[in-house]
């Protein structure tokens, strides 16, 4: 068992602790203890989480002297939605949770996101905790007090700001994850190395096969260098008005990659973000801000985890530049209609960009498409 790791998030009188460690599900109540005022919790899950780690948990946090009132919703994608954003937030009140409660998501990102704008429009906001179970969640979605639901229009259009009151990553819950699921969110690991840390990307590039086969101090290693920049930036930027949206590396174009299929299981939101970050790196060079061998690297790195650089043929079929483009419009960092990109000027180099004209961004879509 790796010694536990903590990552503090300086927000002032909102600051947190992200515990990193192996076995924290079944130590929940102690540590969540000294965390939360509240002695009724609501555990929200998914049905594949709940039958891997509601019961333990729920004993955790009952032998600490909580409450624990369960509710388990739909997997996939599909669910951060408004329509289960309601579900759930009348089934939480019907099960009497109240402004003294506090609501834990367990498992990955869209729990995470689903449970926290729930929590904060009840009772206009209660106390709220993460126990990411998913490699994504737990160096990316758990952290920095991001919620948010999709609409029609697009993904996390409605949503708010809600700081956890602690971050529990058991670090043991990688072990049952699917290995797509494990790849998918290794994305997003790449990603905090591509912004700022390219030594971290070096790292990267030796000890890529450890932390996605098991290696315990290679994953926690991983995960608490991801969570110390997130940390970082969600210090300088907590609502992300400026650096804060270097962490959308990848997503612009990602972000319409998934809505283009639906938000279907066919394409991970991990594996959109991979696709996105080399289509970033691919306007990158068409603008002139970056040498094709950074992005040659970075394409390499990919292939060779096992990440796609394109988008799958059985599901691109058909697809056009020209609605990707729109997609991208109403992107949630898209200014007058116009998207703004994070583009590089090489590994560990980020900075946003919001010049590019739609034709060298439909010339950079095209030739994603064509492959």
């Amino acid at each position: 068992m790796t010694s536990d790791r903590t990552v503090r998030v300086d927000l002032g009188e909102r600051s947190y602790d992200i515990v990193i460690g192996s076995g924290l599900i079944g130590r929940a109540g102690g540590l969540l203890a000294s965390a939360l005022a509240a002695r009724r919790v609501a555990v929200v899950c998914d049905a594949n989480v709940a039958e891997l780690y509601l019961a333990p948990l729920q004993d955790s946090l009952e032998s600490a002297g909580f409450a624990v009132t369960p509710q388990v919703v739909r997997a996939g994608e599909a669910t951060k939605s408004w329509d289960e954003l309601g579900r759930l937030i009348e089934a939480l009140l019907a099960a009497g949770i109240d402004r003294g409660s506090a609501v834990v998501a367990l498992g990955g990102g869209v729990v995470g996101d689903l449970a926290g704008v729930a929590a904060s429009l009840l009772m206009r906001g209660i106390d709220f905790v993460q126990v990411p179970t998913t490699f994504l969640a737990q160096i990316d979605s758990s952290v920095g007090g991001k919620t948010g639901v999709n609409s029609a229009h697009g993904k996390n259009l409605i949503g708010a700001f809600l700081q956890p009151r602690c971050v529990l990553v058991d670090i043991d819950t990688l072990d049952t994850l699917p290995a797509r699921e494990r790849l998918a969110g290794y994305a997003e690991c790449v990603k905090y190395a591509l912004i700022d840390d390219p030594d971290f990307f070096s790292w990267l590039e030796d000890n890529a096969d450890a932390v996605l086969s098991g290696d315990a101090d290679a994953r926690a290693h991983a995960i608490a260098v991801c969570c110390r920049a997130k940390a970082r930036i969600v210090a300088e930027d907590e609502r992300e008005t400026g650096r804060r949206a270097l962490l959308n590396l990848g997503h612009t174009f990602g972000h319409a990659l998934e809505r283009e299929a639906g938000y279907d299981a066919a394409l991970l939101h991990g594996e959109a973000v991979a696709i996105g970050t080399t289509m970033a790196f691919d306007l990158s060079v068409r603008l002139g801000f970056c040498a094709p061998a950074e992005r040659a690297r970075v394409l390499e790195h990919f292939a060779s985890a096992g990440l796609p650089t394109a988008s799958p043929r059985q599901l691109a079929d058909g697809w056009r530049a020209a609605d990707l483009v729109r997609h991208m419009a109403k992107d949630k960092k898209a200014r007058d209609g116009r998207p703004v990109f994070v583009l590089v000027r090489g590994i560990g180099r980020a900075f946003l960009h919001r010049g590019a004209a739609e034709a060298d961004v439909v010339a950079t879509l095209e030739a994603a498409l064509a492959h």
